[in-house]
């Protein structure tokens, strides 16, 4: 029973840090950005515009989240459907190289990952936000280490929002949910895309 209280307790504390972004419009022009995935592929969403009709951007929190993990599965298992409509698909996480492979190990995904390292990304769609000290600490207790994890002491995290951007650059589709359990269906995308 403890634990189901801190569990409650933690997805509104969650939910009420998150619930400061707003993350981006549809109709608005999608901020550009580039990195490099975790096979060594730089990745520019201006480059990818020009080889395809669209991207499907979506953030996730990292390797120790079950719905992220579930999510990343979801699309991995759809991935040849969403190509087949011309979509690349992109995951963007602040978590390390290192736990990118722990993600990629668990889920199959077979899609280009980012590491946001700087959070640059997740600020330019407004996704991300800071994990307050006593979250933290909770956290901690359930054995996840958001520093660790991360690779840095920012505790920064986005809201798991996903994006189709289409070719001419501007967002044509936004799932944008502070309740980090709720992720856009891979049925919703088809149907946008």
């Amino acid at each position: 029973m403890k634990k189901i209280i801190l569990f409650i307790a933690l997805v509104i504390v969650l939910n009420s840090d998150a619930n400061a972004q707003k993350g981006l419009s549809v109709g608005a022009k999608a901020p550009s950005f580039s990195g490099v995935d975790q096979n060594g592929k730089k990745i520019s969403l201006q480059a990818l515009l020009k080889e395809h009709k669209s991207v499907v951007l979506f953030f996730y929190r990292g390797q120790w989240c079950p719905y992220c993990n579930k999510h990343i599965k979801e699309l991995q298992e759809s991935l040849e459907q969403l190509t087949a409509k011309d979509a690349y698909v992109i995951g963007v996480t602040p978590e390390t190289s290192d736990n990118i492979s722990k993600t990629i190990n668990k889920t199959s995904a077979g899609f280009s990952i980012i590491q946001d390292k700087q959070d640059v990304i997740m600020k330019a769609y407004g996704v991300n936000f800071t994990m307050d000290n006593a979250t933290f600490t909770k956290y901690k207790g359930y054995g996840i280490d958001l520093d660790a994890n991360n690779g840095n002491a920012r505790r920064t995290l986005p809201v798991p929002a996903t994006y189709i951007i289409d070719r001419s650059g501007k967002i044509k589709f936004v799932h944008f949910d502070p309740n980090y359990q709720k992720r856009a269906s891979v049925k919703t995308l088809l149907s946008e895309l």
